[in-house]
């Protein structure tokens, strides 16, 4: 019996040691073909892009559990132009580069700017954007009127930033400046800080600044500290392959308008600013909507709206005051007409319940007439324009685009086709006639604005 035992042990032994031998022999040869693939192939033969990014309204964040952001939107385009699925890594802004050398991720798409000191460590795409470095301070806090007037002033700024870069720069020509170094702290809690009056002065990509003013009102955009620099997409050094298909996803992105959509999608009206009108956004979202809130989630859910997006419409109709009253006798929160009272069926157009209840299934009703246009962000701002000036006005509005050349299913093609109703020569061949037509557009444009602030202010908590 013993015999047995140890004949079965010697048995079973020799089995593991040679399973072992085997498994050893595909580990190698496993890592010996990985070794032998470059990048592209690798991603193709996983089936997965793996981009290196950082959290921020200008890269990726999550809106309602889903991902959107700038960045993250092109290297979806990018995903789709080599056929793979996209894989997103966030390690944190000072360990990027780091991840990108140690192979854990393929690219890094963060709103990088080119810089000497980079290029010892990665090579960079095309570029896609050209940005400029500003001060970003308060608007009680003088701001320097040179770089020379720098001097003695004291800037916060991320570690390893181009910003970092430039300060050291002009520290080292002369320029009698402090600067304090913050680690993985982003650009926006920086400007955040600078409007709370925490810190007097940090540097921001113009593209940055302009974002973020929506949210701070009160900060100011200050003078250049460097010239204009090119954004692009980093790889690793000695990685031609993926360099190469990278630079010909951006020419096809350019060439079909993908890069001209995703930039306006993001920057569209960013410049269009008013202190006073932002500065009393905030405030009556503070004070005024979380009377409302509940009701008009729960009147938009009805209707599958982003309750954000009705929040920001009765904002543009009413400042969230219901008795808001217009020299054209429409009323209450969402400006219900008398017509449109009785239509949606209520009575009383300044209570609250009833207004918000009145307009919701008419911005409903409105968007349902659009149903033929399948992409449902630009059939809503359709829905929007119509809810303004009225449904007859926008057909004839698409009409004219057709008659231009425009293209008359997307918001770009009726913006530029509604003005056209105020001027004789046009509206003359309309069924509805005169309108005031640069109108809507202000309004929806406006009513975007908001929405991008409500919608990014939530994602900024809890991104």
């Amino acid at each position: 019996m013993k015999s047995f035992i140890d004949k079965y042990i010697i048995f079973i032994s020799l089995i593991i040691v040679t399973l072992g031998v085997v498994r050893f022999s595909v580990l190698i040869n496993h890592q010996e073909i990985g070794q032998n693939l470059n990048t592209i192939e690798k991603i193709r033969r996983t089936g997965q892009l793996r981009l290196i990014t950082c959290k921020a309204l200008n890269t990726f964040y999550l809106y309602n559990n889903i991902p959107m952001g700038f960045e993250y939107d092109l290297a979806r385009e990018f995903a789709k132009f080599i056929n793979v699925d996209l894989d997103v890594i966030t390690p944190g802004w000072n360990n990027m580069f780091a991840y990108l050398q140690q192979g854990k991720g393929d690219f890094i798409a963060a709103g990088l700017s080119i810089t000497a000191p980079r290029l010892e460590y990665a090579d960079f795409s095309i570029p896609y954007m050209t940005i400029q470095q500003r001060i970003i301070h308060h608007n009680l806090i003088f701001s320097p009127k040179d770089i020379n007037d720098m001097a003695y002033r004291t800037f916060h700024v991320r570690r390893g930033t181009s910003y970092h870069y430039r300060l050291a720069q002009l520290k080292n020509s002369g320029v009698d400046l402090k600067y304090v170094l913050h680690n993985n702290t982003p650009t926006e809690e920086l400007i955040s800080m600078v409007h709370d009056r925490e810190i007097k002065f940090t540097i921001a990509d113009s593209n940055v600044a302009l974002l973020n003013r929506r949210f701070f009102p009160d900060i100011r955009i200050g003078i250049p500290i460097q010239e204009r620099e090119s954004l692009a997409w980093a790889v690793r050094k000695n990685d031609p392959e993926m360099l190469k298909q990278i630079n010909k996803f951006f020419l096809h992105a350019i060439d079909t308008g993908i890069l001209k959509r995703i930039t306006s999608k993001y920057y569209d009206n960013i410049e269009n600013f008013d202190v006073y009108e932002l500065k009393k956004f905030h405030e009556r979202v503070a004070n005024r909507l979380p009377q409302y809130k509940d009701l008009i989630k729960e009147e938009s859910a009805k209707h599958g709206f982003d309750w954000r997006l009705v929040a920001a419409m009765v904002y543009q109709e009413s400042h969230f005051d219901p008795d808001a009253t217009s020299f054209t006798n429409v009323r209450g929160l969402m400006q219900v007409t008398e017509e449109t009272a009785r239509e949606m069926g209520i009575k009383n157009r300044q209570d609250p319940k009833q207004s918000i209840r009145a307009g919701i299934k008419y911005l409903s009703l409105m968007y349902n007439r659009f149903d033929y246009i399948k992409d449902e962000s630009q059939r809503l701002l359709f829905a929007l324009a119509s809810y303004n000036i009225g449904y007859g006005h926008v057909k004839d509005a698409i009409n004219l685009a057709k008659l231009k050349g425009y293209n008359p299913n997307t918001w770009k093609g009726l913006k530029e086709a509604l003005p056209l109703l105020s001027k004789a020569k046009y509206y003359n061949q309309t069924q509805y006639g005169y309108a005031r037509g640069w109108e809507p557009v202000h309004y929806v444009e406006r009513i975007r604005t908001y929405f991008d602030i409500l919608k990014q202010k939530k994602a900024a908590i809890s991104g």
